[in-house]
Formats: C-alpha cells, sequence, structure tokens
C-alpha cells in the first residue's frame, strides 16, 4: 500500500515539491526493513497438492553405486499438504546422497533474488540443489544449505548464497537459466527427515 501524501488545497503536485516526501517515505520503509520492491510477490513453484507425485522424482547415489536408501511421500496434515524426504545416508563405496527433484515447468521470474520454502524436519541440516543450462554434468549443481526444525520455519535463501560444485560453473546461477530444484540429504551418514511444505522465488 502507497503512503498518502496530503497536499494543500488548490496546489498541483509539482515534481520538485513531491521529491522530499517522496524521499522521507522510501526512507521510512528501508527503516521498516521493507524493501522498496516491496511490491513484488513470491511467485509460489509448489504446495504439493494435486498429484505432486508426477512432478517431483526421487533420486539416490546408487546411480552412481552409492549405498543410500529412502523415499520420498506425500502427505497431508488438516488442510496443510507436504512431501517427506526420509532414508539412511551412507558416505560408503563413495555415496553420500538422497534427494526430491522437480523440473520447473518455467524459468523462475527474472527480476527473483532467492528461494523461499517452508519446511520443518529432525533438527539436520540439509540443502537445496539447483541445476540451471550450464549444469550438464550429473554432478554439477548449485548448493545452499539449511537447518530443518521440529516446527514448521520459513526459510529464505538468496541466490548469491548457492555456491557451484566445481570451477567450471559461474559464481552464481544465473535466475533465468535454474531449470531444477532439488531438497536434498547430503554429505555424511545419518537419517534423513525432512518435510517441505511450500517452495517459490521471492
Amino acid at each position: 500500500m502507497r503512503p498518502y501524501l496530503s497536499q494543500p488545497p488548490h496546489q498541483p503536485d509539482h515534481p520538485t515539491r513531491m521529491r522530499p516526501l517522496l524521499k522521507i517515505a522510501a526512507i521510512a520503509l528501508l527503516t521498516l526493513g521493507i524493501p522498496l520492491t516491496a511490491t513484488a510477490q513470491s511467485t509460489m513453484l509448489e504446495t504439493f497438492e494435486n498429484t505432486p507425485e508426477t512432478r517431483w522424482r526421487f533420486i539416490a547415489d546408487t546411480v552412481m553405486g552409492g549405498l543410500s536408501r529412502g523415499q520420498v511421500s506425500f502427505l497431508a496434515e488438516g488442510s496443510n499438504a507436504f512431501a517427506r524426504l526420509t532414508g539412511t545416508v551412507s558416505t560408503a563405496n563413495n555415496g553420500g546422497f538422497i534427494q526430491m527433484r522437480m523440473d520447473l515447468p518455467a524459468p523462475p521470474p527474472a527480476d527473483a533474488t532467492g528461494l523461499r520454502l517452508i519446511v520443518r524436519g529432525n533438527d539436520q541440516r540439509y540443502f537445496i540443489h539447483l541445476r540451471t543450462a550450464g549444469t550438464v554434468l550429473p554432478w554439477q549443481y548449485y548448493q545452499a544449505g539449511f537447518d530443518a526444525p521440529g516446527e514448521w520455519t520459513d526459510i529464505r535463501l538468496p541466490f548469491s548464497a548457492f555456491k557451484p560444485s566445481g570451477r567450471l560453473l559461474r559464481n552464481t546461477p544465473r535466475t533465468t537459466g535454474i531449470k531444477s530444484v532439488g531438497i536434498v540429504a547430503f554429505g555424511r551418514d545419518h537419517q534423513a527427515q525432512v518435510d517441505v511444505r511450500e517452495i517459490g522465488f521471492y
């Protein structure tokens, strides 16, 4: 909602007169922690309703000879639908991951600055893997980590937080080139359980 700026009677909104007021309004928004682009809405990618099993697939390190095991389930609590990734992550035999992955139906908006998700879990650290037009090899991706506490939590990960898996990739993913999103239990021996209720871009 734009701030209402009153004017004395019979005086037009002259640009020179309006400029200081607009500057004050901008400073007020920044002081409150509201970005000047606050009118931009989050773009919802997934709420796990309406046959999410047709959009998401489970992948484990077994495709490369690893020994990790797991599954993705689609559940509901009341009106909240969500996905649950569970399993045993093993680093044996050069393994070390399980994941649920979705191919994007379209690239994120060009002005998106990050990924937003609502998650809960078993107080472990998990990861988002983004694949782009430039990640042509199976072991290439961009990764950012997040913690999954026992209660539903809103997580925001700026694209600048995503690190490439190798030196042949750009330092950060190109927004309009993102092709898939993966929720990943990765890199160490542990029992995984992470629930995801919403995913979107902001």
